[in-house]
């Protein structure tokens, strides 16, 4: 197998829906489509049966599952399509040499980690442009989120984690828990490509010895450790460490994208409903209004911007079934203002509302000498320790990666806890946004919930906390999360499959639905939903 995926992996569909990718990308066009093979530019589609807003996991679940039904379907999608490489012959740039490529309209870079020795060496100045990766600030919390075709897939570690059956059952009473995991979990897995890492490759390569050595502290504790598949090609990786293969995880690429082995929705689900010659995707178009016609169909108002950010267009586009697919900050954003302004009058009182961060918690400990994580680290974390089982405090924590280059015999990790609180977002009307109400004291509940964990792995090992990664002296960073959900939730502005209430053929089908909280990474869940949604949807919504 070549560096990009072979025919021999592919569908007919995700070929040609690739093939349309690549052309846009040639030629330069805002709009992919399988018309953008022929000589000019399709003409705009203003006008279509079904429109998409957004490109993340649950609006390619839409867009692919709409396309297949033979309806003709438009996404709009708010960033770019990241398939052109730059002056250095890549799409993305890494993690250690960031440029503007990296991040949404900054002059410097925003990673997790603040500092390193207490210095000022993590983050890079850059010039402004349309970059993968955003860091969306509110009064208490910092959201990432990705912007491109594809969304959060181009940015996040891949982690391809399906809840325990118990805790989605608790999350989501209405829904049929034996279903979703013998049908929806399995189907999205499946088109998502999920796979897990060789165990003997994993013991013995020098590229995970930071996850090993978190987990001996683990078990030095009496806390057992989890694998977890990924949608990382890892046949693709093993071929890398034996420098057979240009490498992407193990150059230190991941959160402003990855050059190869990642199975982004972009050459999944996004290049087989572009396959299916029903589906367009309009890029760098914001949607900022939806409203109702009199005759039922949907208005919606987009900017069109350019790669300096200026509005160059403001279009409308009209459609008879809208799925709101934008991620939990932006289809909370649209139907909140929507609601507040009278645009859509109708929407329940709980859009806006069931907000939360998954519980995201970072923190970092200073291993003894002789526990060394490695100069040489994959970016794609594998390994997890499992603590969700203790009622009293549970909590789930990737281990996670820290590749500089050097060994720093840290050990990061990603704490997912079970916090309770839950946040609500407000329309200003001075600003036309939606402003998030959580507070410093919601995110400490977290803190505190990783800490019980953190203290008791340190305890066992006799190590300490790392005091320089976060700003401040900081031992946990508490003001991001990469797993923001809620927003419209399942069963209370929606209906039992993401139909909003209050209005016929508007649906969601994103992380808005998912209350706060899903106890592992999210983007799995997402998608299985959007799966069970877009069966009901096309069976009963769009029948003749």
């Amino acid at each position: 197998m070549t560096e990009k995926l072979t025919h021999r992996h592919l569908t007919r569909r995700q070929i040609l829906g690739m093939a349309a990718l690549q052309t846009a990308a040639t030629l330069g066009f805002s709009r992919i489509g399988l018309q953008s093979a022929r000589a000019a530019e399709p003409d705009a589609v203003e006008t279509a049966p079904a429109i998409v807003v957004g490109s993340g996991y649950g609006a390619a679940v839409a867009a692919l599952r709409l396309g297949q039904a033979g309806l003709r379907t438009l996404v709009i999608e708010m960033g770019g399509l990241w398939n052109t490489p730059g002056s250095d012959g890549k799409v993305f740039c890494s993690t250690s040499a960031p440029d503007r490529r990296s991040m949404w309209f900054r002059t410097r870079t925003e990673a997790p980690l603040a500092e390193f020795l207490w210095l000022d060496v993590v983050n890079k100045d850059i010039s402004s442009y349309p970059g993968v990766l955003d860091r969306v600030h509110f009064a208490n919390m910092s959201v990432y989120v990705g912007r491109g075709v594809g969304g959060g897939s181009l940015v996040n570690g891949g982690m391809a984690v399906t809840p325990l059956q118990s805790y989605f059952a608790e999350q989501f009473p209405t829904v049929d828990a034996a279903e979703m995991y013998s049908t929806y979990f399995p189907r999205a897995r499946t088109m998502l490509g999920v796979n897990t890492v060789d165990p003997a490759w994993f013991e013995s390569t020098e590229w995970y010895r930071f996850a090993r050595t978190s987990r001996k502290a683990a078990t030095n504790t009496g806390l057992k450790t989890t694998f977890v598949p990924n949608v990382y090609d890892f046949g693709y990786m093993q071929r890398e460490a034996a420098g057979t293969a240009t490498k992407s995880a193990l150059a230190g690429e991941v959160i402003y994208g990855n050059n190869y082995g990642k199975r982004s929705l972009d050459k999944t689900y996004l290049a087989s409903a572009l396959g299916t010659g029903n589906v367009t995707i309009h890029t760098l178009e914001r949607v900022r209004e939806i409203r109702r016609a009199s005759d039922g169909t949907y208005l919606l108002t987009a900017d069109r911007i350019d790669t300096t950010g200026a509005v160059v267009e403001t279009k409308q586009y009209s459609c008879t079934y809208l799925f709101l697919g934008g991620g939990s900050l932006g289809t909370s954003e649209l139907l909140v203002r929507a609601r507040e302004t009278g645009a859509l009058p109708a929407l329940d009182a709980s859009v806006g509302t069931g907000w939360g961060t998954n519980g995201n918690v970072m923190t970092g400990r200073a291993n003894h000498i002789w526990d060394t994580v490695g100069a040489n680290q994959s970016t794609m974390p594998v390994m997890g320790i499992d603590d969700w089982a203790n009622t009293s405090n549970p909590v789930f924590a990737e281990i996670a990666p820290l590749p500089m280059g050097l060994e720093h015999w840290i050990s990061l990790y990603l704490a997912i806890t079970k916090n309770p609180e839950r946040a609500s977002f407000t329309y200003d009307a001075a600003s036309d946004s939606a402003k998030l109400g959580w507070s410093a004291a919601q995110s400490a509940v977290s803190v505190s919930m990783a800490k019980k964990l953190f203290d008791r792995i340190n305890s066992a090992n006799a190590t300490i906390y790392r005091y320089d990664l976060f700003g401040n002296n900081k031992t946990f960073a508490d003001d991001f999360t990469y797993h923001p959900l809620g927003g419209c939730v399942l069963g209370k502005s929606t209906d039992n499959y993401g139909r909003v209430k209050g209005y016929s053929k508007l649906y969601v089908t994103d992380g808005s639905l998912v209350p706060g909280s899903i106890g592992v990474n999210p983007f799995v869940t997402i998608t299985a939903l959007a799966e069970r949604t877009m069966a009901r949807v096309l069976a009963e919504d769009t029948a003749p």
